[in-house]
């Protein structure tokens, strides 16, 4: 069998660069990784919304030959969803404490319609008010303070776009329960999960491939087969 590419896919206000240490070490154990920037964080005046998120994974995904295996980080797991629906070539997704949502579902409703107090909304853009306790409370500070400097406004017409499509029905899926979240409680997780066929649990804050990155890459390496 041909050994599946990884496509990882980042969550709000992050980039690519999130899933560096996670990259390395799959690059090191050999495999083909690539990576999808969200439009919809930093965005130009259009304010690009959820199913332009989903448009730019499936186009990752369309410029993949051979078998994929998606891995979604948070709100990253809406957009791939919706992008990787009907994909023919993905083959398994993680759902990394990721929104894990349905046909006509959207963060905002999940969240209970109105945004957490740890959102920043500023108009048509929203950002995190206390990133550190959020995301990166069990990160080295050092690494933590790095990835602080490196987030990103997000567009917030993201919250309230709702999917049309959800790829988890007919595609595999692990879902990745954080346990000391501080983003995502993990009622909210195991709601989720539920959908997934497989579970999986971290000891980890919001972001696993900070705190947890050797962890975590066995788990997308089992998952993937």
């Amino acid at each position: 069998m041909t050994r599946p590419t990884l496509l990882l896919v980042h969550g709000a206000w992050h980039g690519s660069w999130c899933w560096e240490p996670v990259q390395t070490l799959l690059v090191a154990h050999g495999w083909r990784v690539e990576t999808v920037d969200l439009p919809s964080v930093a965005p130009d005046e259009d304010r690009p919304g959820l199913h332009d998120d989903a448009r730019a994974v499936r186009a990752a995904l369309d410029a993949i030959d051979g078998p994929v295996v998606v891995v979604a980080h948070s709100y990253g797991g809406a957009p791939v969803s919706e992008g990787a629906a009907g994909a023919p070539n993905v083959v398994h997704l993680v759902y990394v404490t990721a929104f894990q949502l349905d046909e006509g579902e959207s963060l905002l409703g999940v969240v209970g319609g109105q945004p957490p107090s740890w959102w920043k909304v500023d108009g048509d853009l929203f950002t995190p008010l206390t990133p550190h306790e959020i995301f990166f409370a069990d990160v080295d500070p050092d690494v933590a303070a790095k990835a602080i400097a490196r987030l990103r406004p997000q567009s917030y017409a993201v919250a309230s776009d709702q999917l049309t499509a959800a790829a988890w029905k007919t595609v595999p899926s692990t879902y990745v329960v954080c346990e000391d979240d501080n983003a995502i409680p993990v009622f909210a997780q195991e709601a989720m999960a539920g959908r997934a066929g497989h579970v999986e649990r971290l000891p980890s804050s919001h972001s696993p491939f900070l705190s947890h990155p050797a962890e975590l890459t066995a788990i997308v390496e089992a998952a993937a087969g």
